[in-house]
């Protein structure tokens, strides 16, 4: 039975605040996966990448769960593009940190960590498990014209970490094929195991009192959710706007669109540039509002005063923000792309898009908000599906997965 598991988290820390920086879902899923382990009884070690002189070497998040910050370059925020030179001394700097800790097994996240992780796994002859969280060449496959393509380092390292673990794990069956048709893993040393939510705090509420406490009043109003970056395809959102109705039934006046989120990676600041230049251009700039990230007791207040969640994402590996967003009752319109198809029902919790033509999420977000029995049939449909969706089911899926691999 796994007792101790090294988690790898290099290039963001489950202790910061998503939508900041390179904070997004990845960061959830350490998180809640380490305190979900912890309260099982096993010892989850987070290792990050000191970003401030100040860190502390270790910071006990609950019994059972604890994040050590490693010197891995200047203790600083840098751009994920420019971590590639320190992941060695990352790497060494966890052997160090392991070196008779008593650990099972190392489960490492991103291609950076993984690369550090099959360091570690050298040094000790730990089995490693990685999951990616998002592929370079899936991501490339989909990219908008002038989004730069992933590094050749990035590229090596996947294929490397791939060939090198004892388990890739994919969040959806899709992820799994996109392993086998990008990068010919072998199918024997994949597996699937999705994120979860935490329904105790993502569930359904009052629509009006979430109105009040975020401060709208009552207008039909899409929400996006998350980093803003240009694979999150939020200038389709915007470009939506113009082919909305002047008026719906879900609200007085036209639509809103408010993104929650900051600016994320290199072209991050541009990407928020370009949106507002873009709606200044499209006449809508008083219809778009910009929120900065919020923690999740608060977002969801915002998943509850919404009307529906707009995804036009051109990649995603699984989408957990649509998956807290239909546990909360809100109904989703997205692309058809990467994970979102297994984490949203069509015409069930949702409904999704084959291509990123803003008059196609017109269509769909008037289907919804110019109807109401069909969205509250969406809305009721969403918790339904979410249920399928737990922390404690990922969490008893990697436990089997450790001691299999563990016991090999």
């Amino acid at each position: 039975m796994i007792e101790r598991v090294a988690y790898l988290a290099m290039h963001t820390s489950p202790l910061l605040q998503p939508g900041v920086g390179d904070a997004g879902g990845m960061n959830v899923y350490v998180n809640e996966l380490a305190c979900t382990m912890a309260a099982r009884g096993i010892d989850a070690v987070v290792f990050t990448r000191r970003t401030h002189p100040d860190q502390p070497q270790s910071v006990e998040v609950q019994e059972g769960y604890r994040v050590i910050h490693v010197d891995a370059g200047p203790p600083r925020p840098l751009p994920i593009a420019d971590l590639g030179p320190h992941v060695a001394e990352f790497g060494e700097g966890v052997v160090a940190a392991t070196r008779g800790g008593g650990f099972d097994i190392v489960h490492s996240h991103y291609w950076l960590s993984g690369w550090a992780g099959v360091l570690v796994k050298e040094a000790h002859g730990l089995p490693l498990a990685n999951s990616f969280h998002t592929l370079g060449r899936v991501k490339d496959a989909a990219r908008r014209r002038d989004e730069r393509p992933s590094s050749p380092t990035r590229l090596r390292a996947e294929e490397g970490v791939i060939a090198l673990s004892d388990c890739v794990i994919a969040s959806t069956p899709y992820e799994f094929e996109d392993l086998i048709d990008h990068y010919r893993a072998s199918p024997e040393r994949l597996c699937v195991s999705e994120p979860g939510i935490d329904h105790t705090l993502f569930s359904p509420g009052d629509r009006s009192a979430a109105r009040r406490e975020i401060g709208i009043a009552d207008e039909p109003l899409v929400l996006s959710v998350g980093r803003i970056q240009a694979h999150k395809g939020l200038d389709v959102a915007v470009s939506m706007l113009p082919y909305l109705p002047s008026q719906v039934a879900a609200g007085s006046g036209p639509t809103n669109l408010m993104i929650v989120g900051g600016p994320s990676g290199g072209d991050g600041s541009g990407e928020l540039d370009r949106l507002v230049r873009q709606a200044r251009a499209l006449g809508v700039t008083d219809r778009v509002t910009f929120v900065e990230p919020q923690p999740h007791d608060r977002l969801v207040h915002y998943y509850r005063a919404a009307d529906l969640l707009l995804m036009p994402s051109r990649s995603e590996s699984f989408g957990l923000v649509a998956a807290e967003a239909q546990a909360s009752g809100l109904p989703v319109v997205a692309s058809r792309v990467g994970g979102l198809p297994y984490v949203i029902a069509s015409s069930v919790s949702g409904l999704l898009i084959n291509d990123h033509d803003p008059r196609s999420f017109a269509t769909a977000t008037t289907a919804i908000l110019d109807h109401l029995d069909f969205r509250n049939n969406l809305a009721r449909g969403a918790v339904e599906y979410a249920e399928r969706f737990s922390w404690t089911a990922t969490a008893n899926r990697l436990i089997d997965l450790y001691d299999g691999i563990a016991g090999r």
